[in-house]
């Protein structure tokens, strides 16, 4: 990791954000993002990008995040704003829900990638933060932890689809299965394999 907290600290910055998303491709389930606040001197060596992870070490640096990181927190964007704000903006939303969770405010926010919403707060977009700065990558971890716990659990709710093992990305088994049953309430259907779904059964 960069040492990108570091630099900020020493300008005077304490309370640093660093703010990731995970779910922006899936066809199902929400888009969530994750904020983390980490304090001076924190040592976490096998920190890294969420998608380099496996699922077991993902929770156990999950874990270690939550019991080390001065603050962290996360937010969701629903199934409804995608498809009625777009992705975009519904990421967005998620981004801005999870620092206003924040206990306190932060000074500065770090948001993986080239975009970030528009904040009350200074803010800096770093791309592929998430495998140079140590708070993004904290981010990228709880998101993803909880995102995929989450869809393990509507598993339960929609077994038809299988969610416990795709998480809801458009995997050939989750094409078939829409083939065979449609979409259901926590497919995103304006995004266009659902809507080419759609005009096929349609034309069926």
């Amino acid at each position: 990791m960069e040492r990108w907290e570091e630099f900020f600290w020493a300008q005077g910055f304490k309370q640093i954000a660093g703010v990731d998303e995970v779910g922006r491709g899936p066809l199902a389930g929400p888009v969530l993002a994750a904020a983390v606040v980490f304090p001076p001197r924190i040592k976490l060596p096998h920190l890294r990008d969420s998608k380099q992870l496996s699922p077991k070490k993902r929770w156990q640096l999950a874990l270690q995040v939550m019991e080390l990181a001065e603050d962290w927190s996360v937010g969701m964007g629903s199934v409804a704003e995608i498809d009625l704000l777009g992705i975009k903006e519904a990421t967005f939303r998620a981004m801005r829900r999870a620092l206003a969770a924040l206990r306190r405010d932060p000074e500065l926010v770090m948001v993986d990638g080239n975009a970030a919403p528009p904040l009350p707060w200074s803010c800096l977009t770093i791309v592929k933060g998430d495998a140079r700065v140590a708070s993004i990558a904290a981010a990228s971890i709880l998101a993803k932890v909880v995102r995929d716990r989450l869809m393990e659990d509507l598993h339960l709710v929609f077994p038809q689809y299988n969610f416990r093992q795709h998480k809801g990305y458009p995997t050939r088994e989750h094409l078939d299965r829409l083939r065979r049953y449609g979409p259901g309430a926590l497919h995103r259907r304006s995004f266009a394999p659902l809507a080419d779904l759609a005009g096929e059964r349609r034309n069926v």
